[in-house]
């Protein structure tokens, strides 16, 4: 008998224990995306680096360059390319960085009806929502193509930029350094694609150089946090007041 309420208890105990361990693991906290933090642009020198058309084979290196920084940026990304790189996309906000919808198959949105705009953007929102856990709360227009009718349709800010790297069109690693370092200006949105080896290659160097010019570099959330922007509006720096789609 005493064996037996021996064992019985060592049952008990396990179960206890297996009961005791379910409570922890569903009180583990989960990792949560950081916030965007306060920014006073008008007085820090801030910059917004962006990256189009991931996720990328190379997408991972660029977080690995910007965590080395401490320097945030932000992803226009396409809703076809979330899906095969869902760890990529989920390490984005819980590293400080933010996530934005570019379309999801990169059309001219000029030449889509305003439903076919619609549906790009609401099934990349669902992408990078389930992918990350964040809906974005910006759109950049593929090309820059955009006017009112489709700014309407898109319901969100767009974000277009004040430096083209052009890195799509040279495919340089050093012209892709000298234009980002060299050309932003306070306030500014420097556009590259993470989907290219040598713009990839060439972040740390262009980190490196901005640093030295002084530059905080931020999210486009972060730029324009103290500016209201106009859903359907188009912006490309900081205090720019870009057009609405009542326009």
């Amino acid at each position: 008998m005493l064996a037996a309420a021996g064992c019985t208890g060592q049952v008990d105990e396990r179960r206890a224990g297996a009961a005791r361990q379910q409570v922890a693991l569903k009180k583990k906290a989960v990792p949560k995306p950081l916030p965007p933090r306060r920014m006073d642009c008008a007085a820090v020198k801030c910059l917004a680096l962006t990256f189009d058309d991931g996720p990328g084979e190379y997408t991972a290196r660029v977080l690995d360059d910007l965590r080395k920084a401490g320097a945030r940026a932000t992803f226009y990304m396409l809703g076809q390319n979330v899906g095969s790189h869902p760890d990529v996309v989920r390490r984005m906000p819980l590293e400080g960085h933010e996530v934005a919808n570019h379309s999801w198959s990169h059309a001219d949105m000029t030449g889509l009806s305003s439903g076919a705009v619609r549906s790009e953007v609401r099934r990349t929102q669902e992408a990078i929502k389930r992918a990350s856990g964040v809906a974005p709360t910006s759109f950049r227009p593929p090309y820059g193509s955009t006017d009112a009718r489709v700014g309407k349709a898109v319901g969100m800010p767009q974000i277009l930029w004040s430096v083209d790297s052009l890195d799509w069109l040279h495919r340089n690693v050093r012209k892709n350094v000298r234009a980002g370092v060299s050309e932003p200006e306070k306030g500014g949105v420097v556009l590259f694609h993470d989907i290219h080896k040598p713009t990839v290659t060439a972040v740390p160097e262009i980190l490196a150089g901005l640093k030295k010019r002084g530059f905080t570099l931020v999210t486009v959330t972060e730029l324009f946090q103290g500016q209201r922007l106009d859903p359907g509006g188009r912006y490309t720096e900081l205090g720019e007041k870009g057009p609405t789609v009542a326009q």
